[in-house]
């Protein structure tokens, strides 16, 4: 606890009001003498008094600007020797009484305890000089100035005392009204906190019930849409494949029936037919059956096969596949392996995939299949010379739809489902698959099958968590928790300023923005709580989409990816000189011309509409200014004419191709050649009036667009394109189409 004379420093006054009153007190005092008509001896001592105490006020005007502390110190002392200079000059041994004075001076500006040393060194001064007769004064005057001095530092200390008492006691309850002051503001802080983590838990409470009922929904459509696709599949495939199978048999049993020889080729080319055809009806009956699996409802058809023959009968079926390629195909398999207990369709089924998967990706070499037995256990593998897999890709190799890039279903087909099938079946058997491979080694694909009845699963139906004790207690007592309404939330990571934030809570009040600054926190701000989607801010929309391509965005989210860059509100935003907004006539070009001030005679118009190109060529032309017109249909050739013509001028379109105006700016603001080259911008506007702000816009969804989703968007961004709805509020217009 602070002690009152640590109050003290709180007290003292500045010296500059003292100062200004030395400053004055020597013409007033010169001016009262002289209107009393006093000669020039007594008036010249006077005005050399007046110019000390004019100095002093000085010199103490400065060192209160530099040290305060030694400006007071500098005042009191001033003020003391100016008295008894005073004394000396003007030869009144009275004077000396108000050295009193310099003890108030020093208690206001020093304290009360430097007053005392003042006082004390006073009197010291004062017994040394009339000792040594410096002084005019006589003893008698020295004992009253001397007694004066310490009277005044008596009464300063009466007045002082109760005044500490006061300010003490002051100090006290201050202190404690302080404490407990600031312990209602952190309790009130902590409620605060407490209200609010409570409303934005309601807030994420409400976002998840809704996305609760929305995902119940869509399972619900989806699992309805499941059975029908079962049974559209099972009648709409299975009946052509029972008549392409029908009369393949018929035509390979009994040829004759057609009444003429059938060329043997012709039967061979059946015969594939037919093989490709019921090979196409059981995978068929696989895909029906991977809902089986999703569902728990699979069944396997067990019996005590011998492997050998599952083997040579799918190599049999892809031979022909390898055969055409140039491939070998090896197989390895002891004929003393003993019976296995598995579904030889199911197992036929892995072999096939594994091996035209091999195939279909090995263009030299070939493929060699290795059977063997650890322990009670069966393992096959499937090893080939192709150019092997990424250590990073391989645990997509087994998710559904998955393949390592988009070229290779352009070049080798496929939809990216048989491994998983392979999967899923290897697991019904109680076992496991796993890949091997290096990039350029090849890859190895080894399955594990246990000899006897795989265990049981020890995970059983969910209803075993369930206590029949357990009942639902009606709340009786109503909640106090405050209710906020609810908002739509999206997560905003934008790649430079903030353009695209200050625009949504202008235009969308009613919409949270969670604003992000690297992918990061994009990231964990959505897997924090539910949300609408991302909006992702970059000049360079093919490297935000590869970004987000390469991240790891949670089930569900959707990405809108879009260009958006500082608004234009004036042309120095973008650091050009000059703006106009198409049409442009040839007087606005002209005149924006003339209003830089130089000596044009060469100008390059970036444009990617070679219409655009020529009508500003021909304006030019036509003013009969005699202008060398160069031209570029992008940013790319018009960063080659500049290093190349250097114009005086740049004609520049902001939406282009390859690299649109905004870019060219920034890539001419980098460069100190090219920087002062000046730039007028013609665009153009929308229907609205309102400034183009992003050339493209890009949807990329974490799980895919199904085709409703597809549709409704692009309804959806047709409608918003051509005007037709309001964009101003999304919220409402969601709950409308919804």
């Amino acid at each position: 606890m602070r002690q009152a004379a640590s109050l003290e420093p709180e007290l003292i006054v500045s010296p500059k009001p003292v100062l200004a009153m030395l400053l004055f007190i020597g013409p007033v005092l010169y001016l009262i003498c002289a209107l009393l008509g006093q000669p020039w001896d007594f008036l010249a001592p006077i005005m050399t008094l007046t110019l000390i105490l004019a100095l002093c006020a000085a010199v103490g005007w400065a060192l209160s600007n530099w040290r305060i502390n030694i400006a007071r110190w500098f005042t009191v002392l001033a003020v003391s020797a100016a008295i008894c200079f005073a004394e000396v000059l003007l030869g009144a041994p009275e004077l000396l009484v108000l050295l009193c004075l310099t003890i108030l001076l020093a208690a206001s500006m020093l304290g009360v305890s430097w007053a005392a040393v003042i006082a004390i060194t006073e009197t010291l001064l004062l017994v040394t000089l009339a000792h040594l007769g410096s002084l005019r004064a006589g003893q008698p005057t020295i004992w009253v100035a001397s007694f004066g001095i310490w009277m005044t530092w008596g009464i300063l200390l009466i007045v002082y005392w109760p005044i500490n008492g006061v300010i003490d006691w002051w100090q006290t309850y201050y202190q404690r009204a302080q404490a407990l002051l600031e312990q209602a503001r952190d309790r009130q802080a902590d409620l605060s906190q407490t209200l609010e983590d409570l409303a934005n838990a309601n807030r994420q409470l409400s976002r998840l019930n809704l996305l609760t009922q929305r995902l119940h929904a869509e399972a619900e459509e989806a699992r309805r849409a499941k059975e029908q696709f079962v049974a559209n599949v099972s009648h709409e495939l299975r009946t052509p494949l029972n008549m392409i199978i029908g009369f393949s048999e018929i035509m390979l049993g009994s040829p004759n029936t057609y009444g003429s020889q059938v060329p043997p080729s012709l039967l061979a080319d059946l015969a594939v037919v037919h093989r490709n055809a019921e090979h196409l009806k059981d995978l068929i009956d696989d895909v029906l059956d991977l809902s089986q699996i999703e569902a728990n409802q699979m069944t396997l058809t067990r019996e005590h096969v011998r492997f050998q023959e599952i083997v040579e009968t799918a190599v049999v079926a892809v031979r022909p596949l390898f055969a055409s390629k140039g491939l070998y195909l090896e197989t390895d398999v002891p004929k003393d392996l003993p019976p296995v207990l598995c579904d030889p369709t199911r197992m036929r089924e892995v072999l096939l995939n594994l091996l035209s998967n091999a195939g279909r990706y090995t263009q030299h070499g070939g493929v060699r299949v290795r059977v063997w037995r650890t322990g009670n256990d069966l393992l096959v593998s499937v090893q080939d010379t192709g150019r092997g897999i990424a250590t990073d890709d391989l645990g997509k190799l087994f998710q559904p739809f998955q393949q390592l890039d988009g070229s290779i279903h352009r070049r080798y087909g496929g939809t990216g489902l048989g491994l998983s099938i392979s999967k899923r079946f290897i697991e019904l058997h109680g076992g496991k698959i796993w890949a091997e491979s290096q990039p350029g080694a090849g890859a190895t694909f080894t399955f594990q099958l246990p000899h006897n009845e795989p265990p049981t699963s020890e995970i059983g139906d969910f209803s075993r968590w369930l206590t029949p004790d357990w009942e639902f207690v009606q709340r009786t007592v109503p909640s106090k928790a405050p209710r906020s309404e609810l908002r739509h939330r999206l997560v905003l990571w934008e790649n430079g300023p903030p353009t695209l934030k200050r625009l949504l809570e202008h235009r969308w009040v009613d919409t949270e923005v969670v604003a992000v600054s690297n992918l990061d926190a994009a990231l964990a701000a959505l897997a924090e709580t539910p949300h609408q989607a991302l909006v992702v801010n970059d000049s360079s929309v093919t490297g935000a989409l590869e970004r987000l391509g390469s991240a790891t965005l949670p089930y569900g989210a959707l990405a809108l990816v879009c260009s958006a860059p500082a608004p234009m509100d004036s042309a120095d935003t973008l650091d050009v000189s000059d703006y106009l907004v198409k049409p442009v006539s040839q007087e606005a070009l002209l005149a924006a011309l003339d209003r830089l001030g130089l000596p044009v005679k060469s100008i390059l118009i970036v444009d990617d509409e070679p219409d655009a190109l020529q009508l500003f060529r021909r304006m030019l032309n036509a003013s009969g200014r005699g202008y060398r017109v160069l031209l570029a249909r992008n940013g790319r050739e018009a960063l080659d004419v500049l290093h190349e013509a250097r114009p005086d001028v740049m004609l520049l379109d902001l939406i282009m191709p390859n690299m649109d105006g905004f870019q060219l700016l920034t890539r001419r603001s980098d460069d100190p050649i090219l920087h002062h080259i000046p730039v007028i911008l013609v665009s153009a506007q929308d229907p609205a009036g309102q400034p183009i702000v992003s050339s493209v816009l890009a949807i990329t969804h974490r799980s895919g667009l199904s085709a409703r989703q597809l549709l409704t968007s692009i309804r959806a961004l047709s409608q918003a394109m051509t005007g037709v709805g309001s964009i101003d509020d999304p919220v409402r217009s969601a709950s409308q189409s919804g």
